[in-house]
């Protein structure tokens, strides 16, 4: 082992002997030149010049999703790519992913600087070109169909009251709209929605609708919505427990009834076209969605619902979590508007926490059979951990009661409210 380590040794040796000679013999050639152009393309000296040293601290802030993702399994499937995306557009000299490239003047068909989608693949980096998955909404919904696969809809057909608590928990995301809407955020009307829709706890429906309205601020909403959503089991309870009282917590919900293959196999048709007739803008999204839960249902293409839900679904969340880091540049990331969009994003997921269960008291004011209002907070569409919230929380006020098939009403509901308030966002400013 050790003759074959020194032989390898001397073979280099002898390669480097013959090619230091034959390049000084080349008039063209510089070593001086030669080592100041490797040294001042070295990623490492950028570090020193300029601005930086705001890449260091990126990739410092990318390391510690890693931390939150992997240790913490802070929504892993999605925190480590985004992560991950975060550190190598921030790797200077990598020519991974070029900011300027999706500047607004770059893609106005009127500006004298437009460049093309077949521009990106011919000069764009690697992940300039899955970012056009991205910018052309493809890769949310590819998401949604997944999704969609992986819904049951059966405790909202179930209990239709639901998708009123599910519509209720959106109130955080026009709330947010018209708080950003204070001089003193500086915030366009598009980027206030954009930063509204974190209120919905849905990330795929937040990348959707900021990628349409201000993709300059896609990196910060991407990962303020993806990390409260994995911190609704830190969020959420306080404010169940600050609204409701404890006869109010022990609440007993009668069994669901059972529903049968072809209500299930109805409701994402009617719902598909009603939506769309409404709101065509959400027919995107809705459309995938109901596709998706109607393969699976159906019975019929087992093959189609298992990829969906499967190898599809993965291969799309790898391209969507790196692509999403990708955006969050220094020059985009470490400023106002990104500290901005933090703050406001947990008010804009706690209010539409609260409002599912200030609706629920509301409804029981009317009801013989009254709701436990702690189903109302998983209306937002983290699915299903907010139904798991809503279950753990009720068995801490009864332990023999059981809330989870009632919470996963709203939560699935939230899921299609998420996508019809993006829909009407879009309708009005797209």
């Amino acid at each position: 082992m050790m003759e074959h380590k020194y032989r390898t040794l001397l073979l280099m040796a002898v390669l480097l002997l013959i090619a230091v000679p034959a390049m000084a013999a080349d008039a063209s050639f510089s070593m001086s030149d030669s080592l100041q152009k490797f040294w001042s393309e070295m990623g490492l000296t950028c570090f020193f010049v300029g601005e930086g040293w705001k890449n260091a601290v990126m990739i410092g802030i990318g390391c510690f999703l890693l931390y939150l993702a992997i240790k913490k399994e802070y929504e892993p499937l999605l925190l480590l790519p985004i992560a991950f995306g975060m550190i190598l557009t921030n790797l200077p000299s990598a020519g991974l992913f070029s900011t300027t490239m999706w500047n607004d003047e770059f893609l106005n068909p009127d500006s004298p600087y437009y460049h093309s989608y077949g521009h990106i693949m011919a000069h764009g980096g690697l992940l300039d070109i899955l970012y056009i998955g991205v910018k052309a909404g493809i890769y949310p919904c590819l998401i949604f169909l997944g999704v969609g696969a992986m819904t049951d809809f059966g405790p909202l057909i179930a209990n239709p009251k639901s998708l009123l608590l599910g519509a209720a928990a959106q109130i955080g995301i026009f709330a947010t709209f018209l708080v950003t809407q204070i001089d003193v955020f500086g915030f366009s009307m598009a980027e206030s929605a954009s930063i509204g829709i974190i209120g919905g706890a849905d990330g795929p429906t937040a990348i959707f609708l900021t990628t349409k309205l201000a993709p300059q601020l896609l990196g910060p909403i991407a990962v303020a919505a993806y990390s409260y959503m994995a911190l609704v089991p830190v969020i959420q309870p306080p404010i169940m427990r600050l609204l409701t009282t404890e006869k109010e917590r022990k609440i007993r919900m009668k069994q669901l009834r059972t529903v049968s293959k072809r209500e299930k196999i109805i409701f994402p048709i009617v719902v598909a076209i009603i939506v769309s007739l409404i709101l065509p803008s959400a027919a995107t999204l809705i459309g995938c969605l109901m596709l998706g839960n109607l393969m699976k249902e159906s019975g019929v293409v087992e093959r189609l619902s298992k990829a969906a839900q499967n190898e599809l679904n993965n291969i799309v969340v790898i391209c969507l979590g790196i692509t999403v880091g990708a955006t969050a540049s220094a020059e985009a990331f470490l400023n106002f508007k990104t500290i901005s969009i933090l703050c406001v994003g947990i008010v804009a997921f706690a209010c539409g926490s609260a409002g599912g269960v200030l609706l629920a008291k509301f409804m029981n004011l009317f009801l013989k059979e009254k709701i436990n209002p702690l189903i109302g907070s998983a209306g937002v569409s983290a699915v299903p951990m907010a139904a798991r919230v809503s279950q753990a929380e009720g068995q801490k006020a009864d332990p023999t009661n059981f809330l989870l098939m009632h919470a996963m009403g709203p939560n699935v509901a939230g899921v299609i409210g998420s996508a019809v308030a993006a829909g009407i966002l879009l309708s009005f400013l797209g």
